[in-house]
């Protein structure tokens, strides 16, 4: 199948020929005919799998065919909105609004936290066709009054587990109570809880369910690796593997904002030009990062996984675990940034005794066995033991074996056993 087979306006099909884009994703193929025929959706589908012009193409041609309504404030009717967890994945819909629209007559701005909120009222108070937004900021400026959803014929929501994950999905709810009842509904989550499936359950009527990726899978082109390291080798170490391989575009993972900062920090003092990227970071400093980071100024950008999600880059080819999560899923998401749309990429886990639970949990979840090389030098000193891990307030077992109570935490830690390399 080919683009030009899926029925586009030819103002929609040209701007996605300019692009490069002949043959569509599978789930373009999928869901681009359900959502033309304005059927509801229920799309399982990680990042990676060309997911934003699912729903973004369809929508346009939908929109250029019908007459636009008007808000209370006399202002162009707001007929799209795509809700989305983050603001660097809501910034990258909104361009892509752009891209793929711009040979129509269809309006869209984007609305998310951390900037002034003025130039966003006078915007969607004027109106447009095609709103996303962030569900916080989004929510700020339903409370103040200037905000007018009663015209939404098609309600998009992205990334709905991450949203989950980062407490916005009664901030969904809440949305879903002033947009109208009759709408078009596109739900998209590359996992699906209870809880997702019981929101799906109440926002879509008689939906399509579409699943490109088998539930909870890695992506099999990515080519994984763990190098076993010593706890206080970690930077070094990911400093020689960039060096040694002169890597030029590499996402680094941390667990915590902290962490970002000082591996940015340490790496760019050694000679290789890194950003941190998390919530702390304003928006004009995040903005800069990416930017940095996707023209190649940036070698290193230092993320935690809240502030990596929706990063769209073409053809990134490295990813690192500079630490390993504690959630698999969060593993899924994090090297599914590299490997995108049929490219090949790498993904190297940097894994000290601490975390070699955390793997093993990894490696069952994803049905595999990773394979593990070591870095001469860079390896734990004999007698280093696994040590209970602090994230926040709480601290957690990441070593191998059973995690051990609280009370004999520090007693295990000493006697951990070790994953062998062969």
């Amino acid at each position: 199948m080919n683009f030009e087979e899926l029925n586009l306006a030819p103002a929609i099909l040209k701007a996605v020929l300019e692009e490069g884009y002949v043959t569509p994703t599978a789930i373009q193929a999928q869901a681009i005919p359900a959502v033309l025929a304005g059927q509801d959706l229920l799309g399982g589908a990680q990042t990676g799998t060309g997911k934003t012009a699912a729903f973004v193409l369809p929508i346009l041609h939908k929109l250029i065919a019908a007459p636009a309504p008007r808000n209370k404030f006399g202002g162009l009717g707001i007929r799209v909105l795509i809700l989305t967890p983050t603001r660097e994945l809501a910034a990258q819909i909104e361009e892509s609004v752009q891209t793929y629209g711009k040979y129509v007559e269809v309006s869209s701005t984007v609305v998310f936290g951390g900037v002034g909120m003025n130039p966003q009222i006078s915007r969607v108070k004027k109106g447009v066709d095609i709103l996303v937004a962030t569900p916080g900021r989004l929510l700020d400026l339903l409370q103040q009054g200037v905000l007018d959803l009663g015209q939404v014929q098609i309600l998009v929501l992205d990334e709905a587990d991450r949203m989950l994950d980062m407490g916005f999905i009664h901030d969904v709810k809440k949305v879903l109570v002033v947009v109208p009842k009759d709408k078009q509904s596109l739900l998209f989550s590359a996992t699906f809880s209870d809880e997702i499936r019981e929101l799906a359950a109440t926002l879509l009527k008689n939906p399509q369910s579409i699943q490109v990726t088998p539930r909870n899978t890695t992506v099999q082109r990515i080519t994984q690796l763990i190098h076993p390291v010593g706890r206080g080798k970690k930077k070094a170490l990911l400093a020689h593997i960039i060096q040694e391989h002169n890597w030029s575009q590499v996402l680094v993972f941390t667990r915590t904002k902290f962490g970002a900062n000082n591996v940015a920090e340490f790496l760019t003092k050694n000679g290789i030009h890194a950003m941190a990227l998390h919530g702390n970071k304003s928006q004009a400093a995040r903005t800069q990062a990416l930017a940095g980071f996707k023209s190649g100024d940036i070698r290193a950008l230092v993320a935690t996984d809240i502030a990596a999600r929706g990063i769209d880059i073409d053809d990134l080819p490295h990813v690192v675990n500079y630490e390993i999560p504690n959630v698999c899923e969060d593993y899924v998401h994090r090297i599914g940034r590299t490997g995108r749309a049929g490219a090949d990429g790498t993904a190297v886990n940097l894994v000290c005794l601490d975390e070699e639970g955390f793997m093993q949990d990894i490696e069952r979840f994803t049905k595999q066995d990773i394979p593990v090389q070591v870095v001469e030098g860079f390896m734990p000193e004999p007698g280093e033991k696994a040590e209970p891990i602090a994230m926040g307030r709480q601290t957690i077992w990441g070593g191998a074996g059973k995690p051990p109570s609280r009370d004999v935490m520090q007693a295990a830690a000493r006697n951990a056993p070790r994953i062998s390399s062969t």
